[in-house]
């Protein structure tokens, strides 16, 4: 049996999965100290691949804005990527939709990329972002290259996290009266190569919910962050560059080397 399959069968939908503790929502704060630690790695992650320049588009997490992603769109620029916000303000869920799980604000800029570059996007989305990001590849597959998502909780309980109460209220409708058919197929991947970074001592959302049904253009990738630092820690930064890279239309699974196991687990 599989590392991810067991993962998955020790938590399966159908038993309450549990929000973070109050140990892991306390630990949030060292998203400080990985904001530094990005700083001081800034030197060691310019030595990751270089990009062939195609656009890449970076989706917030919920009640965040593009400022939030500012470190990460640096590093994609610094590895020849033209990197984008999503332009749309502060997430505060109203880009969502209860029918097909992102708006059409969401869609549209999509599009507007893809117009304007002539060539496929990239998607990285960090937490609810990372929700859009997979609704939107599966709404326009053949616009998008790949999806990253970052401790996005799109398998399991929607509940399983410390924003849902919060989403109902600002998002203009409740996780109930989403369509049927959108929460039930959530968890399965767009058509697109898609990874999914999480952390199990993530603060925010339940790690069990941010796994991928694992196959050869699926993946799951640990690191140990705090949700509110996925977007900026180093070793985040380092998977991202080494997807990013590869050439499109021959995508491979990440097999983490010699001391990349350190940094690393990737469940098979």
């Amino acid at each position: 049996m599989s590392q991810t399959k067991q993962l998955i069968e020790n938590h399966p939908v159908q038993k309450k999965i549990k929000r973070p503790s109050l140990l892991k929502i306390a630990l949030e704060a060292r998203t400080f100290f990985e904001a530094g630690s990005f700083a001081m790695s800034y030197p060691l992650l310019q030595t990751t691949p270089k990009g062939d320049g195609h656009p890449v588009l970076v989706m917030p997490g919920f009640l965040a804005n593009d400022f939030s992603t500012k470190l990460l769109r640096t590093f994609l620029k610094s590895r020849g990527y033209k990197p984008y916000g999503w332009k749309l303000g502060r997430n505060m869920g109203k880009q969502s939709h209860p029918e097909t799980g992102c708006g059409e604000d969401v869609i549209a800029r999509l599009e507007d990329l893809y117009k304007k570059h002539g060539q496929k996007v990239s998607l990285i989305g960090w937490s609810l972002g990372g929700i859009y990001a997979r609704e939107l590849a599966k709404l326009r597959p053949k616009m998008v290259r790949q999806v990253i998502t970052l401790g996005s909780p799109f398998n399991g309980s929607l509940k399983a996290n410390h924003a849902s109460k919060l989403f109902q209220k600002t998002s203009g409708y409740k996780l109930s009266e989403m369509n049927k058919d959108l929460r039930k197929n959530m968890k399965f991947a767009p058509p697109v190569p898609t990874t999914s970074i999480y952390s199990k001592s993530d603060g925010i959302t339940a790690w069990q919910c941010c796994l991928e049904i694992q196959d050869k253009t699926t993946q799951n990738i640990e690191v140990s962050s705090s949700h509110c630092g996925l977007g900026h820690h180093p070793f985040v930064m380092w998977v991202i560059a080494d997807r990013l890279a590869q050439a499109e239309n021959k995508w491979q699974l990440f097999q983490p080397k010699k001391l990349e196991k350190l940094m690393f687990v990737c469940p098979q």
